[in-house]
């Protein structure tokens, strides 16, 4: 299992983060692209930079997914489709160059009354966007946890989405577990059942990465608030459940929590890596 946490890239850049996943005991990890809390488009990046990240983390076995910027919303009316477009797109192209399987994008929300086409916005910015992506790097939809917006909550909607969409196999799915679990959709001790739920909608199949949180909140609270393994609403043992999963053994497995206090996610990773070698 790859497993690994959220790593800064604003200290050294790509490269730098790959190896500072990799000292911590990581084999896989998360990253922005460019920052987090714009849109601005980042054309000019330092591709020597990038490209000793790919051959680093394929050297050392590492995995890596990256993440959009918080802005980034696919439900977004014209003319914000522009500026979204290109985000995007500029997103992908760093996240293809660092070799990583794929770019985690939210759902998204949307502010009008018709929630309908905030759903026809996802499927044309999704299409406009890949309808010339040549890259081997997946989007990767993640569910959201319904606070402010109950679009994105379920697995139904993830793959209608993307089986509407005019390239599915440029798509795929990045499940947040405290999303899941805030949202309502898992309850925590039902693992199996949730799991079997998804493998029946197709949405397991075509799952390629997860965002390993715990829950400060409980269960249908719709609070987005991520709690350190085992310290949270969901507990250890329902987590050992869900990394007992065929689905999750050969995907990124990432820790979006808080860092220990030595500023990293050493001993968490240790944790996690524990709990999977013995459900």
């Amino acid at each position: 299992m790859y497993i690994g946490s959220h790593v800064s890239i604003s200290k050294g850049g790509y490269a730098a983060a790959a190896k500072t996943a990799y000292g911590i005991g990581g084999t896989a990890f998360q990253y922005f692209p460019k920052n987090p809390r714009s849109l601005v488009t980042k054309p000019l990046w330092n591709h020597q930079d990038t490209e000793a990240c790919a051959r680093f983390s394929k050297e050392n076995g590492l995995l890596s997914i990256a993440h959009a910027p918080y802005p980034l919303n696919l439900a977004a009316d014209q003319p914000q489709q522009r500026i979204m477009l290109d985000a995007l797109i500029n997103a992908l192209e760093i996240t293809e160059a660092c070799g990583s399987v794929g770019l985690v994008v939210h759902f998204g929300k949307y502010r009008g009354k018709d929630s309908l086409q905030g759903y026809k916005n996802i499927i044309q910015l999704i299409n406009e966007a890949l309808r010339h992506w040549k890259g081997k790097s997946l989007l990767l939809l993640e569910n959201q946890a319904g606070e402010g917006s109950v679009m994105g909550t379920t697995m139904e909607e993830l793959v209608q989405v993307r089986s509407l969409c005019e390239t599915p196999d440029k798509i795929g799915f990045c499940l947040d577990t405290c999303h899941a679990f805030a949202s309502g959709i898992w309850k925590g001790a039902d693992w199996q059942r949730f799991e079997e739920t998804g493998v029946k909608l197709g949405y397991f199949q075509q799952l390629k990465a997860v965002h390993l949180n715990d829950s400060l909140y409980p269960s249908g609270s719709r609070r987005d608030r991520h709690a350190n393994i085992g310290q949270g609403q969901i507990g250890t043992d329902a987590i050992k459940q869900l990394l007992a999963s065929y689905y999750l053994k050969e995907i990124p497995v990432v820790l979006e929590t808080g860092a220990a206090r030595d500023g990293t996610h050493r001993i968490e990773i240790a944790l996690v890596r524990k709990l999977a070698e013995n459900p």
